[in-house]
């Protein structure tokens, strides 16, 4: 994560600050015309500049080699518009169309035979002009070659917009007499625009004041509503509705839910959950009366809770409680290095979900404020116990003292070390679960126990009776892991004929269950980085914790991600110190509902696994993930804290830092919007690889460009666990984790698995068809050199290759038939289904093909002949049908070979059910298929595209899965 960032800076390419907030602002800008770059097959670019005329009719470019009746594109030609680079031309020119920015690009598909006009425009938010605009003309050819035309008085979203304004400005017009004073009007844009600010809009009032050269302060009707759409409309919202929409500028219950199934993730949307959603957000009682959601409403449901980056179910505890309590990572505070410890820090963090706390006594009265602060706060935010760390340098005498404190402050409340659940041999099987020892409080000290071989040196104090009796945890050093090691290599010793990896290898004694490991932060470090995979298995059944560097005189903090990815349960942070360290911890502890227990990946603690946090690819078992995120915009940006004397102009950019192994750390920033002050437009999309998901954290922070030094803005920090997919807010946090008051970022994400399962992921091209297998990375089993257990699992090869062919085949055809239709590979088959049946359309209404069940398999069927584009399209649609039905149909046999082999080797190995299950063909691959079936036969019946005879309930008789990613169980769970 280190190194400097490079600082660049983009200026818009505008031609005044004016938001465009209708189509009649995009046409505008279109007649007026700017430069941008075509780009040809030949992999030319070239600069020219493109008007609309003022009768809408054709598109015109200059300067050209043709004359000007040929440097011209009729509006009429235009068959559709695509945002992106995905046609043929974008994606056959390599190195070159590496250079284009994604966002800038767009594609006019025009003639009957689909030709295609490829753009880049200098910045997003001109190509979203550009696109809006064309496709307003397409929605409504009736004013193409009207000079005059394209005022969208006949939008329902704009005129509902438009009386919804009058309504409110009626409201604050005591008079009636269509003015009122600019203090009231201030007043009204705040409460329909929280987080406005008040003196830009007062700024605003006042050009248009001077534009008319008025007299008066006061503001009337039209001066309203035209400071409130210039101030309060955001272009990154009003292009995506338009995009939703069909440009009529408002969505209703069927685009509604039709942007929340193939954007937000939510398959089974209903529309009477859709309604409600629309009635909670649209503020015009016009809107809705009419199930229709306008641009102000869609705005508000985008900067809502329901759109948060975090999943709402990881607010609540979400995640298996009953396992031992070494299965979890647990938020721990520290104490100060140096000072007493703060009483209103130690009562935030325990309201923060803090389950383990470092506290330190010495002789004297004033231990039992401490612990009755303790007491009173341990279980106000979470139920699961809390592990009390004494770092005490007591006499005898004060001891006693202090067990009595405890006891009578604790309580029923103190765990008792009898209440362990013992084995046959009189041993301690496992500490209890967090669900077993909720409202218990769990004492951990040095304490001599049999396991544990007594110090080299005697202690200078030693522990009496009365408190050692209470203690529930005996802390020792890092003597256990060493010695646990010992024995682990005399084992191996002493059973020469079996390899370091098989299961008949004796396993040394554990130390007691009740023990906890501590560890300098240095020693930890080093034990991290050269025996990584022992210390995982070291944790695997002993709680071990990591404790500040006592050289941190300045109380900072080490990373945890670090120690975390070594195994280790409990890492040591100092909660008066801000900075990355604790944003980090903080939001790794928010994913299981700020409980203060997070449960450890399975490779952590399943018995039969090998993991290394030194990784520096695939983890045996965890599919490989590519996570897509597009920063689109940020809003209500505060000033720096401390930067008074910089102006109130900021520089903002975004850096997003992944954290994780060491294969997937990166950071990658924005570049710096430059006098865009707190409302900046970014629009870059930045490409993770996540071989670990569980371990990941994304963290966004958004800094202010100066040359002497980039001021911190805010700041916010997410599992890659808890991420949803879709258009997200990105509520930003200040230093201390508090939130800044309506600042947020606009962003969307996409979380796809990795193509071969391995490496960067491929870019493809039309050119790329099914069956080419060459460079495919196929699951190989590892050698462990005992030729019983290699011959014992030889014949898994042959089904495992199998696997990764039917899952990678029916993968390799579903991107075909998406590049075929003009959308990327992130986007859902619903959005691919639309833009189908947008070209198999004819101009009197009718569709030229019909969906025919087949088998149980939804085909198309030709009504007309079809231009040659479409029998491509359809052709691309076969073959991704075949696809799935050859996996839907083979995974079975498949996966019951590789069980069978499982089934004779259980006895040398348990991985092979692992790479099964990484292959996908153990559920998830085959109930993703039949997804997809059930997918496209919704997305035909909406688009009209289903026969008389055709029905969803003649899909393939496997069941088919009904719930979708996570059903409705959660925020948009009325939906």
């Amino acid at each position: 994560m280190g190194g400097g960032r490079k600082k660049t800076v983009s200026f818009s390419s505008m031609p005044s600050e004016k938001k465009v907030s209708s189509s009649s602002d995009c046409l505008a800008f279109m007649q007026g015309g700017c430069e941008l770059k075509k780009v040809r097959p030949n992999s030319r670019v070239y600069c020219r500049f493109y008007t609309l005329d003022p009768d809408l009719s054709c598109l015109r470019w200059e300067p050209s080699k043709k004359d000007g009746d040929r440097a011209r594109l009729d509006v009429s030609s235009v068959r559709e518009v695509r945002i992106g680079k995905t046609t043929e031309t974008f994606l056959h020119n390599g190195p070159l169309s590496d250079q284009l920015a994604e966002e800038a690009a767009f594609s006019i598909i025009h003639g009957d035979d689909y030709q295609s006009l490829d753009l880049v425009a200098l910045s997003a938010d001109v190509a979203n002009i550009w696109v809006t605009g064309l496709r307003f003309l397409l929605s409504h050819p009736s004013i193409i070659g009207v000079s005059g035309a394209g005022e969208p008085e006949g939008s329902p979203g704009g005129r509902m917009r438009s009386e919804w304004l009058v309504a409110e400005f009626a409201r604050v017009d005591a008079d009636g007499n269509g003015v009122v004073t600019e203090d009231v009007a201030v007043g009204a844009i705040g409460a329909l625009c929280p987080g406005i600010k008040e003196a830009k809009v007062r700024l605003r009032f006042k050009e248009i004041q001077c534009a008319k050269e008025k007299l008066t302060s006061h503001v009337t009707r039209e001066e309203f509503q035209e400071a409130f759409c210039e101030l309060c409309t955001r272009p990154d919202v009003y292009f995506l509705l338009v995009q939703l929409s069909k440009d009529r500028e408002c969505l209703d219950v069927q685009d509604l839910r039709l942007f929340l199934e193939t954007e937000q993730g939510l398959s089974l949307a209903a529309a009477e959950g859709c309604l409600q959603l629309l009635r909670r957000y649209e503020p015009s009682q016009q809107g809705r009366e009419r199930g229709l959601l306008g641009l102000d409403g869609f705005a508000r449901y985008l900067q809502s809770t329901e759109c948060h980056l975090m999943d709402p179910e990881h607010l609540a505890v979400c995640q298996d409680m009953n396992m031992p309590l070494a299965s979890y990572r647990s938020y721990l505070l520290d104490d100060q290095v140096h000072g007493r410890a703060d009483l209103g820090g130690l009562t935030k963090a325990l309201q923060a979900g803090c389950r383990c706390l470092e506290l330190g006594f010495t002789d004297g009265p004033e231990g039992e404020p401490l612990l009755g602060v303790v007491n009173k706060y341990a279980f106000l935010t979470s139920r699961y116990p809390l592990l009390v760390y004494l770092c005490q340098r007591c006499s005898p005498a004060q001891q006693r003292v202090l067990a009595q404190h405890l006891k009578k402050v604790f309580g029923a409340r103190l765990y008792s070390p009898e209440s362990l659940p013992v084995g046959p041999g009189g041993r301690a099987t496992s500490l209890p679960s967090p669900e077993q020892l909720k409202g218990r409080i769990l004492l951990e000290e040095p304490v001599a126990v049999p396991a544990v071989p007594p110090p080299s040196r005697a202690r200078r104090l030693r522990l009496c009776r009365e408190l050692s009796d209470l203690v529930g945890v005996a802390r020792t050093g890092s003597r256990g892991f060493y010695a646990q090691r010992a024995d682990r290599k005399r084992a191996q010793q002493q059973s020469p004929s079996s390899g370091p990896s098989s299961p008949c290898t004796p396993l040394p004694p554990e130390p007691p269950c009740w023990t906890l490991c501590s560890l300098g932060e240095g020693e930890a470090g080093r034990l991290s980085g050269d025996t990584p995979e022992e210390l995982v298995a070291f944790t695997k059944r002993t709680l071990s914790r990591v404790r500040p560097s006592s050289v941190r005189l300045d109380s900072s903090n080490p990373n945890p991600q670090g120690y975390w990815k070594g195994g280790v349960q409990l890492v040591a942070l100092n909660q008066q110190t801000p900075g990355a360290m604790l944003d980090l911890h903080r939001g790794r502890f928010s994913q299981n509902g700020g409980c203060g227990f997070v449960l450890r990946p399975a490779v952590m603690r399943e018995e039969v696994s090998y993991f290394s946090a030194h990784t520096q690819g695939c983890v045996p078992g965890v599919p490989p993930q590519t996570l897509r995120i597009k920063v689109i915009s940020a809003h209500n940006l505060p000033k720096p804290q401390g930067a008074g004397a910089k102006g109130e102009v900021i520089d903002p950019y975004v850096v997003l830092e992944l954290h994780g192994v060491p294969a997937d750390c990166a950071e990658q920033r924005t570049r710096t919007a430059a006098q865009n002050q707190d409302d900046p437009l970014f629009d870059e999309t930045f490409e993770f690889q996540v071989n670990m998901p569980e371990l990941a954290l994304l963290r966004f922070v958004v800094l202010d460009d100066d040359y002497i030094g980039d001021d911190f803005i805010g700041q916010y920090s997410v599992a890659f666990e808890c991420l949803q997919p879709g258009y997200r807010s990105v509520p930003l946090l200040g230093l201390a984790g508090d939130p800044l008051p309506h600042a947020s970022l606009f962003v969307h994400v996409a979380v796809t698995n990795r193509p071969g399962g391995g490496g960067k992921a491929q870019r493809r091209g039309l050119s790329v068809r099914l069956g080419g297998r060459r460079g495919r990375e196929y699951v190989s089993l590892r050698h462990t050199g005992i030729k019983a257990v290699d011959e014992g699992f030889k014949p898994a090869g042959g089904p495992l290759r199998e696997a990764t062919d039917l899952r990678e085949d029916a993968q390799s055809a579903t991107n075909s038939f998406k590049e075929q239709c003009g959308l990327p590979p992130v986007a859902k088959l619903k959005q691919c289904i639309q833009s189908l049946a947008t070209r198999l359309q004819s101009t009197e209404g009718s569709m030229g093909a019909v969906m025919a069940l087949k088998g149980g398999y939804p085909c198309l069927e030709p009504l007309v002949t079809l231009s040659e584009p479409t029998r491509k399209v359809l052709t691309a649609y076969d073959a991704m049908i075949a696809a799935q039905k050859q996996l839907i149909e083979n995974a079975d046999v498949v996966q019951e070979r590789i069980a069978q082999v499982q089934r004779e080797g259980m006895e040398f190995h348990e991985e092979l059910s692992r790479l099964g299950e990484k292959e996908g063909l153990k559920g998830r691959a085959k109930v993703d298929s039949l997804d997809t079936l059930r997918q496209l036969a919704l997305a035909f019946e909406a688009c009209g595209l289903t026969g008389s005879s055709s029905s969803t309930s003649e899909l393939h008789p496997s069941s088919l899965p009904t719930a979708g990613r996570r059903a409705s169980s959660h925020g948009n769970g009325r939906v």
